[in-house]
């Protein structure tokens, strides 16, 4: 396969030696060389951190595998012009929102089980992220993120990374805090207020 010629359907991970992984900006310069080994390179650092977070998801091995392959297909298509801060954070943002996507068709015109539905109607709240994010360079949006969850107390913080990264159903929260689940509802209310008022007004500053 000569380089620059990568299509969704040629995109795959070939054979990976055992060794450290590659720095970020080492990879990233493969990318930007249009060097298919990126792709190799991108899957050995973050392959089982990106299947955590499909597989959490979806629970269906064959679906993250597809997901996976869109993934890096994706980071491919997207670097460059696209120059990530932190590709750890690229990657899984991508797979994350490939997994939601893939759930939502899977479920079109069909009754979802009810801890997906409740998941998917608080993440539609959620979805001024996505808009704001294209007002926000992605290191500042990823910068008020991670300062807004630094600036919670550290049972705050686990609930709603719990909840809307890896898609915990509210029942696993709340034993996992020995709290209500009413308790936790209102807490992922309160705090999804707070981030939304503040990448609103973040973004109003653009």
């Amino acid at each position: 396969m000569k380089r620059g010629t990568v299509t969704e359907k040629t995109v795959a991970v070939p054979f990976l030696e055992r060794r450290q992984p590659m720095e970020d900006t080492a990879i990233l310069e493969l990318y930007w060389a249009r060097d298919e080994q990126a792709i190799a390179e991108t899957q050995k650092s973050y392959g089982k951190y990106c299947y955590s977070i499909a597989y959490h998801i979806l629970h269906d091995r064959e679906d993250t595998e597809e997901c996976l392959n869109d993934t890096w297909f994706s980071v491919w298509s997207q670097i460059p012009p696209t120059h990530p801060p932190v590709l750890a954070h690229f990657c899984g943002r991508i797979t994350r929102n490939l997994s939601i996507d893939r759930i939502r068709k899977k479920f079109a015109g069909k009754r979802p089980d009810v801890h997906m539905a409740d998941v998917m109607e608080e993440m539609e709240q959620l979805n001024v992220t996505y808009t704001v994010e294209e007002q926000l360079a992605e290191k500042e949006l990823l910068e008020i993120i991670n300062d807004f969850l630094e600036k919670m107390n550290a049972e705050d913080r686990d609930i709603f990374v719990r909840r809307y990264w890896f898609l915990d159903p509210v029942s696993a929260i709340s034993k996992r805090h020995h709290m209500s689940v009413g308790s936790v509802k209102m807490n992922l209310y309160r705090n999804r207020k707070k981030l939304l008022k503040l990448l609103e007004k973040e973004g109003g500053r653009i």
